[in-house]
Parts: C-alpha cells; sequence; structure tokens
C-alpha cells in the first residue's frame, strides 16, 4: 500500500508546482451532475477519471483516460491510439491495484508506472478551472486548468464520442 493517501501525494505534488488550486470537502455525490451542483461547478469542469485496458500485441497497455464529465468516452479510439485492437474499462480490482481509488475517486493523476495518461484536448477548451474527486468521494480538487496540464503533461488524445 502507498505510504501516502492518494490525497496527500496529489496535494504535495500541487504545492511542489506552485499550483492553483482549493480543497472541497462534501457530502459523497453519485452520478457526476450531482456532485457538480455539491461543488457549484459546472459539469464539464469535471475531469473524469476512466481506467482502461487495451489489448495490443499479446499485453494489457493500462491507460488512465481524463475527459469532461459531460462527455462520453470512445473507447475503440482510445484503442487505435496506442495501436491495440480493443479497449475496455478496467476491473474494480484493476482500478484498485493501479490508483488505490475506488471507482468515481480517481483523480486525473498517473501514480502508477503501468498507468499511461492520456487527456482529450476539449478539458483544456472551454474552462480556467477543472474540478476532481482527489482520492476520495467526499473531498475534491478544484484546479488551475493550465496548472492541471502543465503538471500532468497528459497525452492529449481526442477519444470523446462525436456526432458525425
Amino acid at each position: 500500500m502507498l505510504k501516502d493517501t492518494i490525497f496527500e501525494r496529489l496535494t504535495a505534488l500541487l504545492d511542489a508546482n506552485n499550483a492553483r488550486y482549493r480543497v472541497m470537502e462534501h457530502a459523497t455525490g453519485g452520478r457526476s451532475e450531482e456532485v457538480a451542483k455539491i461543488r457549484g461547478t459546472l459539469l464539464g469542469q469535471g475531469a473524469k477519471g476512466l481506467v482502461c485496458h487495451v489489448k495490443r500485441n499479446g499485453y494489457r497497455q493500462y491507460i488512465l483516460a481524463v475527459l469532461p464529465a459531460d462527455q462520453q468516452a470512445d473507447l475503440a479510439t482510445l484503442a487505435k491510439h496506442v495501436g491495440g485492437s480493443r479497449a475496455s474499462l478496467a476491473s474494480p480490482k484493476e482500478v484498485s491495484e493501479l490508483t488505490h481509488c475506488v471507482f468515481g475517486a480517481i483523480p486525473p493523476f498517473s501514480f502508477h508506472p503501468d498507468l499511461k495518461l492520456i487527456a482529450d484536448p476539449l478539458l483544456f477548451e472551454r474552462y480556467d478551472e477543472l474540478a476532481f474527486n482527489a482520492g476520495s468521494l467526499e473531498r475534491s480538487i478544484i484546479l488551475n486548468t493550465e496548472d492541471y496540464r502543465h503538471i500532468a503533461k497528459p497525452d492529449l488524445v481526442t477519444f470523446r464520442k462525436t456526432d458525425n
């Protein structure tokens, strides 16, 4: 198990990089819409983290795919980006092992060497701040968007579903 909690690792990383953020303690929300209301943020400001695995050349590539909470992921596009044949959501056990978090509490940062961080560019185009659960369903961080991009350095891949 990690020596520090995910929240402690996050705040230490943000502090070390002089990030502009604030912490919010709140009641557990169910869906993204409910949590946005509790936080007082817009749904699209939510940074939704999905732990996926992509089958690729006989092995599994794990990805933390981050997109705005008002969008849906296109896992086939995600798989193609990393040269895989298909992608699917990781099991609760895999999520726990890779993030030390439960579904819904995964921050948009990877602290595991086998978990590749990918973000949809739309995350950086609409809002000055992003909001996300910080390793707990009862605690959120609201972070400056550019600070997130600078600190996390995710690979940018458009993988949200679009109407064609």
